[in-house]
Order: C-alpha cells, then structure tokens, then sequence
C-alpha cells in the first residue's frame, strides 16, 4: 500500500458507496450512494435515528467492512480493493476506535490496556511503557496507571479507552456514541477532551451519537436518514471550550 500523493486530498472521500446485505427479495440497502469528503483535522459528527446507516458507514470508514459498489478512498487508498490484511493493516497505522462500552480488559490495569494496540504493532517493551504512560498523562490519568476498569469511574473507564485509541498517533478518530454511558458531567469532560485532541494533536475524529448536545461539539454534523445524507451542515456554533487549567484526573 502506497500512502503517498496529493497532500490536499480529503483524508476520507466515500463516492457513490452502496452496502447491501443479502440477495433478492430479501437485499437489505444500508447505504444507497453516499458521497462524503472529510479533509484531515476536521471533527465531524454522524447522527441518524435507528436504521439510518450511520452504523454501517462508520465500519466501512473504520476499514472494518468494504462497499458493495462505489468507492471509499483512506489515505488516497483504495480500501474496496484491499486485501483483509492490508486493511488489517490500516487499522492498525491509522485508526483509533472508542465505543460505548469502553471495551477496556476487565483484569488488566490501565497501562496494560492502553499498550495492546503497541503490542499489536510489535513495539518493544519500554517503547509501550512509555508511550502508553504519556497517553494516560494527555487524558489526565497520570498517575492511575496501575488501576483496573473496576477501580475506575465510568468517566475514566472513557478516557482509559481514549488514551488507548491515540497512543498509536492515528490520522483517524472513530468514536461510537462514546457518551452513551455516562452522565452528563462525566460527558461534557469526554466531549472536552476529544476536541483537544482534535484541536492540539491533529487527530482527525468522527462521531456517531444520537445526542443532540453532543453533536455540537463538532465542527460539522452530518445527518443520515434511509441510507442516504439527509443533511450535511457545518456547525456555526460549537460549544466553547473552558479555559485551560492542567491536566488533572476526573472521576
């Protein structure tokens, strides 16, 4: 896979993407010809109600699935004509993934979780360290290194699963409903932290949430209804960030 070319082009760029389920009398058409761009840096939010495609199009932009037709480009990469290794491989250099259920390995402390995606990448044992203590630090964890999910508040559960989602350096955030299980303290502070992320490490993050209030964190909402765009807006009014004051732990 060759990742070079034209700097200017869209970090994603879906053309006329179609996915279907099934044959016949029974086809089920998640997505009927999609076209999106999204340039590197950019923060976008996908809403959609139940059934809308939002789900499908977030795996195929996590390279977790390919288009039936049409066309999804990651990186200038053509990820349709990718072999499972090589978008196993992409996965693996680019993308970081959150969900809602934190997904964090219940007997495994902080650290531990927030080094597999090193391990996976075959980096040696004091590269993963301190990598994953730097990434637990950005998400104001430092110092919780040791504590495992049942320690842990569902907030910092969250941030456990954020720091382990950007400890590779990945072009690409994908965050399903990552606020789905918390209050509304605990996701003020995760939304907080996604756009510093965004803003002061580049990090390119698409969103699926069906919260309205959420969604206003991002730069731009796109809507999905019936497997199509419905709507794709820039968000004149973003959520203004509080000012700076450290890093600190949250619960």
């Amino acid at each position: 896979m060759n990742d070079d070319g034209d700097s200017a082009a869209p970090l994603i760029r879906l053309r006329e993407v179609c996915k279907r389920y099934g044959h016949g009398a029974a086809a089920l058409t998640a997505l009927d010809r999609v076209s999106l761009d999204i340039a590197q840096g950019e923060f976008v939010a996908i809403m959609g109600p139940s059934g809308s495609g939002k789900s499908t199009a977030m795996n195929l932009l996590g390279c977790l699935d390919t288009p039936s037709s049409g066309q999804y480009l990651f990186h200038q990469i053509d990820v349709g004509a990718a072999t499972r290794d090589q978008r196993a491989r992409l996965r693996r250099r680019y993308l970081g993934f959150v969900f809602q259920g934190f997904n964090l390995l219940a007997r495994t402390s902080a650290q531990e979780n927030v080094e597999l995606p090193l391990l996976y990448r075959g980096e040696n044992a004091a590269r993963r360290h301190a990598l994953a203590a730097a990434a637990l630090a950005a998400v104001g964890l430092a110092g919780w290194e040791t504590h495992t999910p049942s320690e842990l508040s569902g907030g910092q559960q969250q941030r456990v699963a954020i720091a382990r989602a950007v400890v590779s350096a990945p072009s690409l955030l994908l965050a399903d409903e990552p606020t789905g299980n918390l209050d509304s303290q605990r996701s003020r502070e995760i939304m907080e932290l996604l756009v510093r992320l965004n803003r002061e490490q580049g990090i390119t993050v698409v969103m699926v949430t069906h919260e309205p209030d959420m969604a206003l964190y991002a730069q731009r909402i796109v809507r999905f209804l019936d497997g199509r765009i419905e709507s794709d807006e820039a968000n004149l009014q973003p959520v203004p960030m509080p000012a700076a004051s450290g890093e600190k732990a949250v619960s």
